[in-house]
């Protein structure tokens, strides 16, 4: 069994059940019992020559009717105590899952994926196993384990004394090997982590390894964490192995002692009026021998709690974690937000950074509005429009939307109001129909053909033998660069919302097809608040107003006339592409 805050609930939750396997529990730890007892009488009955058919049939039918009670009550703690293991697993995965969605990118730019996976796997099995096998165990440890030494002292209170060797030394060093078992699982876990990581990283990125022909490598590095996680996973069960073997083997020991010190006594007591019968014998033997169960479920319960409290602590870290972006509590609702955005002297400084990436950042964009951003690759582009998306947090009274400070605003009315292409053109595993829908499900294939055409990449789906149903593997493995910002692209104008942003979303396409996509942006979005982020002039230069920055500071704002006119470096930056252009032609 295992206790914590994040776990408790859990408890109560599924008491229902915890009750019916208890119960069930209770009465097959009883019932078997009785076993014993009638194995005695039939020796004894045989020894002494009185055994009659009415006698052994009344012990057969007591024994089908034991059976039948433990099938009974086995398959009513089996459903009950094993389901709560699998409900707890399931409802912490969700719990975890979505604290993880909650989580801002502080929390994943410090913990990677590999040991995240590793918290939804070996982990959450831990959690598992103590609310099934866990609860079991500490059933038949104490209740089990108690009711068979109470027989036994009935029997003989000296031998009884000598068979409870093992639960004292039990205690004793369960304790000591229970703290070692704890360090050891931690380290193993902490290894699988890094195996985990190592190898997720090396699929994600296999193809620059072959590109790089480095295979050899990565193999040779592979095989050092692979040995690390085996020393570490040898070294935890050599421990949690010891833990049984010691116990079996004091268990085999005092199995003897019991033999030898209970044929003493029937030799001793024979004739006497109270003799100890072979059928007494027999009982005891079979009593210690339900209690060797309890015995070692109580080292297994040890090696277990400890696995399941590591694991606990590794989740709580998640559960646990502060959520720095959400809704301030006093926060104002609004129906709907036209997407007026006024930035007022803005400046911010990563999370756990020392300088800032943006300094003192004034400007205006009005409602439909085409908005070009440009600048030195690192100049704090892509972090102005996170900060509008609510990716981070930003300072109050620096940036507005339709008059309210972002930060007053709720994260999903303002997140309703964007639709955002990053530059990471990430794409699910999924199909390019599927994906293009991503923020409308109900989206029909005539209208994601439609925004495929806008993003200019209806024709390259076509060409696809399963066309729009056609997967398009992890990350969107399959295809070109090109196409990922395009199937992007598309999915976000079927969001269909009053902001579009697209951070440096063209760079992967010729300039006929960034052509297209600029005319088509300007003749069927004219309703929509557009900001592009770009590296070439040609993708901007169109736009209502172009915002030039370096080194995290506006320099200018203009058309791409006023710009070009007043703005020496944005004259630089385009008398050198049209210079490049010139060189290529």
């Amino acid at each position: 069994m295992l206790f914590g805050k994040n776990v408790n609930q859990y408890y109560f939750k599924y008491f229902h059940l915890l009750i019916v396997g208890i119960l069930a529990l209770l009465l097959v730890d009883y019932i078997q019992l009785l076993i014993p007892e009638n194995y005695g009488n039939l020796i004894d009955l045989i020894s002494n020559q009185t055994l009659t058919n009415e006698a052994l049939f009344k012990i057969i039918y007591n024994m089908l009717f034991i059976t039948l009670c433990m099938f009974v009550g086995r398959f009513l703690w089996r459903i009950s105590v094993l389901n709560i293991g699998v409900k707890v697993e399931t409802k912490l995965r969700e719990k975890m899952f979505i604290k993880m969605e909650s989580l801002s990118q502080d929390y994943f730019q410090i913990h990677k994926t590999g040991a995240q996976m590793a918290l939804y796997t070996n982990d959450l099995m831990s959690i598992k196993t103590c609310f099934s096998d866990g609860i079991i165990m500490f059933i038949d440890a104490f209740f089990l384990g108690g009711l068979a030494i109470y027989k036994m002292i009935r029997l003989d209170l000296l031998m009884t004394c000598i068979a409870s060797i093992p639960l004292v030394l039990l205690g004793v060093c369960g304790g000591i090997i229970g703290k070692a078992i704890d360090k050891r699982y931690d380290a193993r876990q902490r290894a699988f982590e890094k195996l985990s990581e190592f190898t997720q990283e090396n699929f994600s990125g296999i193809a620059v390894i072959k590109a790089y022909v480095k295979e050899k490598l990565e193999l040779r590095e592979f095989v050092k964490i692979n040995k690390n996680f085996s020393d570490k996973n040898v070294s935890f069960i050599k421990f949690a192995v010891s833990l049984d073997v010691l116990f079996s083997t004091l268990i085999s020991s005092i199995v003897v002692i019991i033999i030898g010190y209970g044929t003493h006594l029937i030799i001793t007591t024979s004739g006497s009026g109270m003799p100890f019968t072979a059928g007494q014998l027999i009982q005891f033997i079979s009593y210690f021998g339900q209690l060797t169960w309890p015995a070692l479920a109580l080292a297994n319960l040890i090696n277990i709690h400890s696995q399941g409290r590591a694991s606990l602590k590794r989740i709580n870290e998640l559960l646990d974690y502060p959520i720095s972006v959400k809704d301030d509590k006093n926060c104002v609702m609004v129906d709907e937000l036209e997407g007026l955005i006024e930035c007022k002297n803005l400046t911010f400084t990563y999370p756990g950074a020392q300088n800032p990436s943006l300094e003192n950042i004034s400007f205006t964009i009005r409602p439909k509005e085409k908005i070009g951003i440009i600048g030195k690759t690192g100049c704090g582009k892509t972090t102005l429009v996170d900060l509008l998306t609510r990716i981070y947090n930003v300072d109050e009274g620096c940036l507005y939307i339709d008059g309210i400070d972002i930060m007053q605003l709720p994260i999903q009315k303002v997140r309703d109001l964007i639709s955002y292409v990053p530059q990471d053109n990430f794409l699910f595993n999924d199909t390019i129909l599927n994906n293009i829908a991503f923020s409308q499900k109900s989206l029909s294939l005539e209208q994601a053909i439609l925004f495929a055409k806008y993003a200019c990449v209806d024709d390259n789906i076509q060409e696809f033998p399963l066309k729009y149903e056609t997967m398009i593997g992890e990350r969107g493995v399959s295809l070109s660069g090109g196409q990922k910002q395009r199937i992007s692209m598309a999915r976000a104008m079927a969001k269909n919302a009053k902001i579009l942003i697209l951070d440096d979303s063209v760079s992967a396409v010729d300039t006929k097809t960034e052509a297209n996509i600029l005319d088509t942006i300007h003749r069927d979005f004219k309703d929509k608040t557009i900001i592009m982020i770009a590296h070439r002039v040609s993708t901007i230069a169109s736009l209502d107003k172009i915002i030039l920055m370096d080194n995290g500071k506006i320099i200018a704002i203009g058309s791409n006339d006023e710009l070009y006119d007043k703005v020496p470096m944005y004259r630089e930056i385009v008398d050198l592409q049209h210079l490049e252009g010139g060189e290529d032609e």
